[in-house]
């Protein structure tokens, strides 16, 4: 079993070697671990920018997300159509796939914190099986046929219905005391009720509203728009400093609610706080991209792992990480058996299980605790 950042930081060689506190260097390594990521995460980036039906140099590439950054005509010299798959085609989708990794990871985090449950993520209250109704509701009532306007009609539907089922959820914890085991059951509920409504709704549709509907369940990141892209980020950076500020909560929390109270916290408040957000942000993310699951379970397993248990590193950190595995996940995706495109949301399951269940094998009960 590989070392935690807690044993190593303990080490009484490191004690030896630097007479400085146990906890600086814990926090510099933790530091150093996010900073090791970030870099990870650029460089995936351009790879993945550079991938794709047409191959592109890397170097060709560098220079093409330089010229887009710099004043005009210092790169004159490169392929207009180059720049246009790489701006046009690739980066939304890149730069979407970034943001969502990192919303639904974050989200996760923060649903797991005010829980103290590993299991919970958005994906298992329910909102990915509500939105997938919602947008197939939009599609089976003519969403297709509206020019200029189907997909935000798509859209709204599958934000409206995640909204709602997020509400069910929030007031049958609140009545029963917001606990794991309450959201957990009820989301399980929904899940098979808007399944239901979905296979419904799939079994009267006509040849060309069931293949969108399925499509759309897929989860894909295909035809993103910037401004799409920018929807979700601002819905993410609205949150973001909450979740943030809230890390501390998340702290005490995570050794008792005895504990978090008697340190000042209101725990009601920052749970229906945090479960708001969390919804908003992840129904704002999926409302574009279809169903995907995994990352808001699996990113947070991840990320806690390497970085541990203290939020104030674990929610940037697993951002990093949900991040990186859905941007690699489409990049496999778009690349693997090009031109054909697999849809981001069945590769991330191909990545995400194995994973998942690796985790689950190799995880310390302590990491929880």
């Amino acid at each position: 079993m590989p070392l935690s950042l807690d044993a190593i930081a303990s080490s009484p060689l490191d004690d030896a070697a630097d007479p400085q506190n146990p906890f600086e260097r814990l926090t510099r390594r933790r530091v150093l671990v996010i900073a090791t990521g970030l870099g990870l995460l650029v460089s995936v980036c351009v790879l993945a920018v550079s991938l794709g039906t047409k191959n592109l140099p890397l170097t060709e590439t560098a220079r093409i997300l330089a010229d887009g950054l710099l004043p005009k005509g210092l790169l004159a010299d490169i392929p207009k159509l180059d720049q246009q798959i790489v701006w046009n085609l690739r980066m939304p989708r890149i730069v979407m796939a970034m943001i969502a990794g990192a919303g639904l990871a974050v989200t996760g985090v923060m649903m797991q914190g005010i829980t103290r449950n590993p299991l919970v993520s958005p994906f298992t209250i329910g909102l990915s099986p509500a939105a997938a109704f919602g947008a197939s509701l939009a599609i089976l009532f003519g969403a297709l046929g509206v020019v200029g306007f189907g997909k935000y009609l798509i859209v709204a539907g599958a934000f409206g219905s995640a909204l709602a089922c997020a509400v069910v959820v929030l007031c049958i914890a609140g009545l029963r005391g917001v606990s794991a085991t309450t959201m957990i059951l009820a989301g399980i509920g929904l899940t098979y009720l808007f399944s239901a409504f979905t296979a419904t709704l799939q079994f009267i549709a006509t040849d060309e509203e069931l293949a969108a509907i399925v499509h759309w369940t897929f989860g894909t990141l295909n035809a993103v728009t910037w401004d799409e892209a920018l929807i979700a980020a601002i819905l993410l950076a609205a949150a973001l400093p909450v979740f943030v500020t809230d890390a501390w909560a998340m702290n005490a929390i995570a050794a008792g609610d005895e504990t978090a109270a008697s340190l000042g916290f209101d725990l009601r408040r920052v749970r229906l706080r945090t479960a708001i957000l969390s919804v908003l942000v992840t129904a704002g993310i999926i409302a574009f991209t279809g169903v995907i699951g995994f990352v808001g379970l699996v990113a947070p397993h991840i990320a806690r792992l390497i970085i541990g248990n203290d939020h104030r590193f674990l929610i940037p950190f697993s951002m990093i990480v949900g991040a990186l595995l859905l941007l690699v996940a489409d990049t496999i995706g778009r690349s693997l058996f090009s031109p054909a495109v697999i849809p981001v949301g069945i590769v991330v399951a191909y990545v995400g299980v194995p994973l998942f269940v690796h985790l689950i094998l190799r995880q310390r009960r302590e990491a929880y605790q």
